[in-house]
């Protein structure tokens, strides 16, 4: 058996850990590319969002590397998600991939199907050993947030341009690396230096709150890096969802202490949308208004394309924006996206946010 599984930004480093721990044989999919979402769109559904596709074109490249097995979360509600494993799997095997599909449920719904899958996936380990792994992968994706969130605090900050996209590229590859639970503490500390070591100087900044469908949230290909970006114009970014928070929430049901939850955002959304409208619709809502609430200078929605949850939380996002007096902006993609037109909108945001405080970013 050789898993595979699609990728969502550094998603693979705490999957490939958890399993490799547990003795699985993986193939991670190459890096999502120009050539992942041509193949994903040529063979998808054309109104399917981009996630759809980019699944798709990681499995194929996947499957050139000899994976056999897809490893796939499942879902439930309005969201297209819950079935993207099952339409994926029917197209694939149209195509001619022999793959067999484990898709894992929220354990709120379906717990024994859940653990007899990851039984199946893990084989003769012990639930000591899976529990562990499990663990394991989640400490990992821990560390990279962590990680990530120094980079958004630091890149608009820094003296030497680029000395924080180093650090980061040396202290991930530190994470990577580490290759047991007992090493965890080492590494920590080590990426700390590493994090530490970059030169900062005090400048006026802006702060934004990035909010919206994890995918296009987590995935630096589909957003065009936005936040790397958005740090060199000389803006603090923070993500609404990090993967850590989005593992607790749904595999952990929020049991771990010190983690942002998302009952917390759908508190704050009750005012202005106030049931469950799938995806992370409800939580791009109250995320906005937490932002607008700490005083962050404006907020940025990510949706795929015909998403219907994020189309619903921006029908709502105007009359937040007028009501509390924050700036908002909606960027919609898909497979005919441009990075040139993204920029653009970009940098009349920032020049927009920074009008409106009275500073001069970098």
């Amino acid at each position: 058996m050789k898993v595979t599984f699609p990728h969502m930004g550094h998603m693979w480093i705490c999957l490939s850990a958890m399993l490799e721990y547990l003795g699985v044989n993986v193939v991670v999919p190459p890096p999502t590319s120009k050539r992942t979402l041509t193949l994903g769109a040529r063979h998808a559904p054309e109104f399917a969002c981009l996630p759809l596709k980019l699944n798709l074109g990681n499995f194929m490249e996947a499957a050139e590397q000899g994976a056999d097995t897809i490893l796939m979360a499942g879902g439930c509600g309005p969201c297209r998600f819950g079935y993207y494993a099952q339409v994926e799997h029917a197209i694939l095997e149209d195509l001619g991939y022999n793959y067999r599909l484990v898709v894992l449920e929220p354990p709120r719904k379906h717990i024994g199907e859940l653990l007899s899958k990851i039984k199946y996936i893990t084989g003769h380990n012990s639930w000591r050993e899976v529990i562990k792994g499990i663990y394991f992968g989640y400490q990992k994706a821990r560390m990279v947030d962590d990680l990530e969130k120094q980079a958004h605090f630091l890149r608009p900050r820094e003296v030497q341009r680029g000395s924080t996209d180093r650090a980061f590229k040396r202290a991930l590859q530190e994470v990577i690396a580490a290759r047991d639970p007992q090493d965890l503490p080492k590494v920590r500390e080590k990426v700390r230096r590493i994090m530490g070591a970059v030169a900062v100087k005090p400048r006026p900044v802006l702060r934004v709150g990035i909010v919206g469908e994890i995918f296009t949230l987590l995935e630096p290909f589909v957003n065009y890096d936005l936040e790397r970006k958005l740090g060199y114009l000389g803006v603090e970014t923070d993500r609404s969802i990090y993967l850590s928070e989005w593992i607790n929430d749904h595999l952990f049901l929020g049991l771990v202490r010190g983690q942002r939850s998302r009952k917390e955002a759908c508190r704050a959304a009750a005012p202005y949308l106030n049931h469950f409208v799938g995806g992370h619709g409800q939580e791009t809502v109250g995320s906005a208004v937490i932002y607008a609430r700490q005083g962050y200078d404006g907020v940025i929605q990510l949706l795929p394309f015909t998403c219907m949850p994020e189309i619903v939380a921006h029908s709502v996002l105007p009359g937040i924006s007028n009501e509390l007096g924050i700036p908002v902006l909606s960027i919609t993609v898909d497979e005919q996206s441009g990075e040139a037109g993204l920029v653009t909108r970009l940098e009349a945001f920032v020049d927009l946010l920074a009008r409106r405080k009275g500073v001069v970013v970098q």
